[in-house]
Formats: structure tokens, sequence, C-alpha cells
């Protein structure tokens, strides 16, 4: 049975060169992997993007794995008073607003009642 294959690093280098010398010689994502052995033409173009949206030095960066989710970012404590008192404000707003309806409800009861 043949082996999958194993997970090559490639160096910062060498990806740079893999990619401009595909974009230099105009060469196909398929026909630079060949070229210089990479397992794969996505790898080719997943570098390729890199490159144009970061520049050469963004190939030299790894990115193996998961991006990690971490923990929620702290509020500063400015921003997180004003949201304190915000939902302190609105709670009473509330609360002001179903007892005024509790009692314009109420009115129109005894309103009713008389007539």
């Amino acid at each position: 049975m043949a082996k999958s294959g194993t997970n090559k690093k490639y160096t910062g280098e060498f990806k740079q060169m893999v990619v401009e010398t595909m974009r230099k010689e105009l060469l196909s994502y398929q026909e630079t992997a060949r070229r210089f052995e990479v397992r794969s033409d996505t790898q080719v173009k997943n570098w390729e993007r890199i490159y144009l949206e970061e520049g050469p030095e963004g190939l030299y960066i790894e990115r193996r794995g998961r991006k990690s989710t971490g923990r929620p970012k702290k509020l500063k404590p400015e921003v997180e008073e004003n949201l304190i008192a915000e939902v302190q404000r609105l709670r009473a707003e509330n609360a002001y607003l179903k007892k005024l309806r509790a009692l314009v409800l109420e009115e129109e009861r005894r309103g009713k009642g008389r007539k």
C-alpha cells in the first residue's frame, strides 16, 4: 500500500521563489507544482494569494493549524461602565412604561364603569 505523502514544510524563500518564477514564466498552478515538486497545485495557488495580498513577507509566516478563537476581548472600563449605565436606564424606562400602561388601562376600566 502506498504512503499518502508526508507533510512537507516549505521555507519562505522557497515559496517566494516558486511564486515569482510562476509569475515571471507565466506557468499554470499545475505546471508550477510539478516543476518544483510541490504536492498540490492548490498550495501554489494559496501561496500566490498570500504573495499578492500581503507581499513576499507574508510567505514567511507559519500558518499551520487552526486559528485560536481565544477568550472574548475584555471591554475598556469606561465602555463597560457606559453599557451598564445604559442597561440600568433602559430597565428603569421599561418599568416606568409598564406602570404607565397599567394606570391607563385602569383609568379606561373605571371610565367604562361610570357610563
